[in-house]
């Protein structure tokens, strides 16, 4: 069977997240890190179980560890350092939307718990950023006359939820959250972009510096498409959340059709109405 063609460059990607820890002035892991961190706080503080051996997959580990400073901290590699068995929580933070086979993280991630123990990816869905595909798209269209791959694709959350599901988690969830930023111009966006090592690391992308005409081209496009009030520019970041358990017996389980010992009528205490026969 042939494989599919890498959708990211990891060693591209490797060099812009450096970049981005060397950058001055920037913070790294960007607003969008920081808001993922705060959420799976609450969430983790509000399972009541306490976890003992935790490990966290992420590109940037000095700032993942603040989640949990026991956590044993996993590059996003195509192959975890994650051993079988050994954990009793596993946060995927951040990564999984660079995976170039995201099913097969989320199996390593479930091989890595012990039965019945928990874990949770964070990770950009499909409504990121869809104004700036939207303005490059229309830009390089305008300016070549073509197109070219420059925004990472982001599954949206009923395909990520299947993944979970695929992978062999028990009691599967995902959910998702978002949060709207303004910039005060296009350049501002761009650097928060490269402050977060999330510039294009595309392995289809063009091997060549975007030119000046299609950038001013895009922010034309943003500004005119999607401005805001007194300029500003709004960029939408949609955080997806897929939550499972490591299989285990006393884990709840959905009844098989038809066994039911109750009619849902009379535990509602209505009268039964049939379908018509027509469906």
């Amino acid at each position: 069977m042939t494989q599919p063609p890498d959708l990211t460059d990891r060693e591209a990607l490797i060099r812009h997240r450096a970049r981005a820890r060397s950058l001055s002035g920037h913070d790294p892991a960007m607003f969008l890190h920081r808001l993922a961190l705060t959420d799976l706080q609450e969430r983790l503080s509000e399972v009541n179980r306490t976890f003992t051996a935790p490990a966290v997959v992420s590109g940037f580990p000095d700032f993942w560890q603040t989640l949990r400073p026991d956590a044993v901290q996993v590059a996003d590699d195509e192959v975890l350092a994650l051993a079988q068995g050994a954990h009793d929580l596993v946060v995927h933070a951040m990564a999984l939307h660079w995976a170039n086979d995201p099913l097969g993280q989320l199996v390593q991630c479930r091989r890595a718990l012990r039965p019945d123990g928990l874990m949770i990816a964070v990770l950009p869905g499909g409504r990121s950023l869809h104004e700036l595909r939207t303005a490059l798209a229309e830009a390089e269209t305008q300016v070549t006359g073509g197109l070219s791959p420059r925004v990472l694709p982001m599954g949206e959350i009923r395909e990520l939820g299947g993944l979970m599901q695929r992978a062999g988690f028990a009691l599967p969830v995902a959910d998702s959250l978002e949060q709207r930023v303004e910039y005060r111009d296009f350049s501002a966006l761009l650097a928060d972009l490269r402050a977060s090592g999330e510039t294009n690391a595309l392995a289809a992308r063009l091997r060549r510096f975007t030119r000046r005409a299609i950038l001013a081209a895009a922010g034309a496009v943003y500004a005119k498409t999607f401005g805001a009030a007194q300029g500003r520019l709004p960029a939408t970041a949609e955080l997806v959340f897929l939550t499972g358990w490591a299989p285990h017996d006393s884990q709840q389980r959905p009844m098989r059709p038809g066994s039911a010992r109750a009619r849902l009528a009379d535990a509602l205490a209505v009268p039964e109405v049939p379908l018509p026969k027509d469906g």
